[in-house]
């Protein structure tokens, strides 16, 4: 039944993300000569903040009688995408020598605006016939001045167009400026401007179903391989070491511990009581607020869920350089849809562990991860609304995603959670919990909580690190990222060194006779996630450019998030694998 649904989920997000290509215009791409090509222009921005972006007529560009928006899905708003119809008119394989946009007056306050973008090297985006293109407005002639006020700035007044195409499609489009066609803004005067560009049509023996290879070339470089091929090798070294050491250990001493412990119980009468044995009867006693403790496994098995599902679409070929939103269509859709495994997970533990009130659980799992993330969207929306940047979200769009929440999320969290509550489960603990928990006996500072959290996670963060540098150059900048095969493997080798790790803290624990390791395995398991927000800070600092301050809210809100995600996932996979083995070994002795 499981495994039915499972499927059932994943044809129906491959449908709905399927759709999310988008047509040029309904047709088939296919065109005669001289036949219109649709041409739409995005959205403008800073190159170094990918979060700021506005839309493309908030500049004083040629702008034609009546502009018409595209009409958009939730992916392509949620990804800040506003397209409009572009002033161009590249008919197909028509070819044009210099023909003018329109002439201009720009006023002062309109060139002192032109300057300032220059100077943050605002690009535009345009789309033609769904092919990206982009382009820079102008640039800053500094020639070995280093007085900022005696710098140059031009603003590029005609753009060239190189289009290949293969008998009736389109394959290709890049754009070109010459500085020498440009025009002086340094200084705050009105300037008369006539804009203009040229179209070059060439024939190409590239094949329409081939035409997006261009743009995943850069991540399959050789020399890009060979780096993500090196991280890989990293991880399966690490994971064979780690692997290798606990088995050596870890069974070396299980097994001088059981024939410690099978020992007939006389002839231990005399000898002190250490070891984990002796905590038998505290082992398995609940932890402390439980309905926290069940809200956070359901909601790191809801988002370890949703983590397989993306891989999966992603490995069959959905996520193509440039399919507009498809990505973020994918995430509201999935975890709305797996919103039902939170519940059921959430609380069947809950009354497993022996509690009474479950529909608050359900409550507390339900807002455990939307909650700080709906919080942080609105303080980025209002950033956004406040800067007239097109990561602002459209009424409309924020009441499709209240409405998924309400009419989807929220009843399959109640089904689960129904669902969780019918079915009755027993904990499955080998050994009586005494009435009396034993004192935990002084430790030194090495065991402690947080010296614990650091050892746990440097280990998987040292098998992600390299892969990370990606991954980050992907979301926060302009870089591509396809090679998502590679970055599965790494991520099913952060699982399993998460899961070793955790286990082996967890006996070293239990050793010492610390018998509180509920919490413990969950915050080892997760503390990746600190890991991964301590990279956020050197990213930022030292590996980009971004600036301002609503691409630092951008990139700090949604990473700490994403963080937060992380833990709670990774923190999930620590308990189940330190749970599957304190079962183990409590059931391989003779408790009493």
């Amino acid at each position: 039944m499981m495994v039915k649904g499972v499927f059932l989920i994943a044809l129906v997000v491959m449908m709905i993300v399927s759709g999310v290509r988008v047509e040029a215009d309904g047709s088939d791409h296919k065109y005669k000569e001289r036949e219109h090509v649709p041409l739409y222009a995005n959205k403008v921005g800073p190159f170094h903040n990918p979060s700021e972006t506005y839309r493309y007529y908030d500049l004083p560009f040629c702008a034609p009688e009546n502009v018409k928006e595209k009409r958009e899905d939730l992916g392509e708003v949620l990804n800040g995408d506003r397209l409009v119809d572009a002033p161009y008119e590249l008919n197909f394989r028509i070819d044009k020598q210099t023909e003018t946009l329109c002439k201009k007056r720009l006023s002062k306050e309109e060139v002192a605006q032109l300057r300032s973008a220059v100077l943050k090297d605002y690009y535009f985006q345009m789309y033609y016939d769904d092919l990206p293109f982009w382009g820079f407005l102008g640039k800053v002639e500094k020639e070995s001045k280093m007085d900022p006020s005696e710098y140059k700035y031009l603003l590029f007044k005609h753009i060239h167009f190189d289009i290949l195409y293969n008998n009736d499609r389109v394959i290709e489009i890049n754009v070109q400026t010459d500085p020498n066609l440009s025009v002086d803004i340094t200084e705050d005067k009105e300037v008369e401007v006539e804009f203009s560009y040229s179209a070059n049509w060439k024939e190409s023996e590239i094949r329409f179903e081939k035409r997006m290879d261009k743009y995943s070339k850069s991540s399959s470089m050789p020399q890009h391989l060979e780096i993500h091929w090196f991280s890989i090798i990293n991880s399966c070294v690490t994971v064979l070491l780690l692997t290798g050491f606990l088995a050596t250990i870890l069974m070396r001493v299980l097994k001088n511990d059981f024939i410690k412990y099978s020992h007939d119980e006389d002839s231990l009468d005399d000898q002190e009581e250490t070891g984990w044995k002796y905590i038998h009867g505290d082992v398995f006693r609940y932890p402390k607020h439980k309905s926290l403790f069940s809200a956070v496994l359901g909601s790191g098995t809801q988002l370890l869920t949703l983590a397989m599902f993306i891989f999966l679409l992603a490995i069959v070929g959905v996520f193509y350089p440039y399919n507009r939103g498809a990505l973020f269509t994918a995430l509201v859709i999935i975890y709305a849809l797996t919103s039902g495994i939170a519940g059921y997970t959430a609380t069947s533990t809950y009354l497993q562990l022996e509690g009474t009130n479950w529909v608050r659980n359900l409550i507390l799992t339900g807002c455990l991860f939307c909650g700080p993330l709906f919080l942080t969207f609105c303080f980025l929306n209002t950033v956004a609304i406040a800067y007239s940047a097109t990561a602002a979200l459209p009424f409309g769009t924020i009441l499709v995603i209240l409405l998924i929440w309400t009419l989807v999320t929220s009843p399959l969290l109640v089904l689960g959670g129904i669902a969780g509550k019918n079915s009755k489960a027993e904990f499955q603990a080998p050994c009586r919990t005494t009435k009396y928990p034993r004192e935990i006996p002084s430790l030194p500072w090495y065991r402690g909580t947080v010296p614990q959290m650091a050892m746990a996670g440097f280990l998987p963060f040292s098998a992600i690190y390299i892969e990370l540098y990606y991954i980050f150059a992907s979301v926060w900048g302009h870089k591509i990222y396809t090679i998502y095969s590679i970055l599965f493997i790494v991520f099913i080798i952060l699982i399993i060194v998460t899961a070793f790790i955790t286990v082996a803290l967890t006996y070293f624990q239990l050793a010492v006779e610390d018998h509180e390791w509920w919490w413990r395995s969950v915050l080892c398991g997760g503390s990746t996630g600190v890991f991964i927000f301590g990279y956020c800070l050197y990213y930022y600092y030292a590996r980009s450019d971004m600036s301002g301050f609503m691409q630092t809210s951008f990139f700090f809100g949604y990473m700490t998030c994403i963080c937060y995600g992380f833990f709670l996932m990774l923190g999930t996979v620590g308990f189940r694998a330190s749970l599957l083995f304190v079962r183990h070994i409590y059931r391989s002795i003779k408790c009493e």
